[in-house]
């Protein structure tokens, strides 16, 4: 068994999404992040910075924190989406997603969505960036089925979940069509699907 421990963020699906693709058994368990259940000592023990996700493999008795080190690990220990020969590459793009794309659009978010108005500089900084990340995605996806090449790996599954906002980036994804065609395919896979609604079964991935 493993325990998700987890909020409806775009970090947390990237988790969830792996392990519906992998068919593993799961239990979440749900973090208020508003209610700062994530600052709670029992929760430190595990996080010791405090962010989600986490899982603890309860059959290996061990826990992991940082969703990249979390898919590596879900990925290695089942044998799916990080091919041994295509790791390099992988690699790559799940630290771009990691270092680049997460916190940029993170940032995006903060300015955009949840605190426009505040910050003119703030939001035409990080608005400048997240456009530029969706031209770079999509110049890669020009000649990439894939981000790390012609397969479906953990890397897509980090990435993914943050174009998913792509409602509150108001860039307009449907004018990227490699990333559109890319966002789209992995939308409609069931176990993106069933990853994305893991504390709501009514969401389902917006298209664009």
């Amino acid at each position: 068994m493993i325990e998700l421990f987890s909020a409806d963020t775009p970090n947390g699906k990237k988790i969830s999404i792996l392990l519906e693709e992998i068919g593993c058994d799961f239990k979440v368990t749900a973090l208020d992040l508003l209610k700062d259940d994530q600052f709670k000592t029992d929760f430190k023990k595990i996080s010791p910075f405090s962010k989600i996700p986490v899982i603890v493999d309860h059959k290996n008795n061990e826990s992991i924190f940082e969703s990249g080190a979390i898919l590596i690990y879900l990925a290695e220990r089942y044998n799916k989406f990080y091919e041994a020969k295509d790791r390099n590459v992988i690699n790559q793009w799940l630290m771009a997603q990691m270092g680049t794309i997460g916190p940029m659009l993170g940032q995006h978010h903060q300015f955009h969505h949840y605190n426009p108005g505040k910050s003119q500089f703030g939001e035409e900084r990080f608005f400048k960036i997240a456009k530029r990340l969706y031209g770079e995605l999509d110049e890669r996806l020009s000649s990439s089925k894939y981000l790390a090449g012609n397969n479906y790996t953990i890397a897509d599954i980090a990435t993914w979940p943050w174009i998913a906002r792509h409602e509150w980036h108001d860039i307009g994804l449907k004018n990227y069509k490699n990333l559109s065609r890319w966002y789209i395919d992995i939308s409609k896979r069931k176990a993106v699907i069933k990853g994305y609604q893991f504390m709501n079964k009514k969401e389902f991935p917006p298209q664009p």
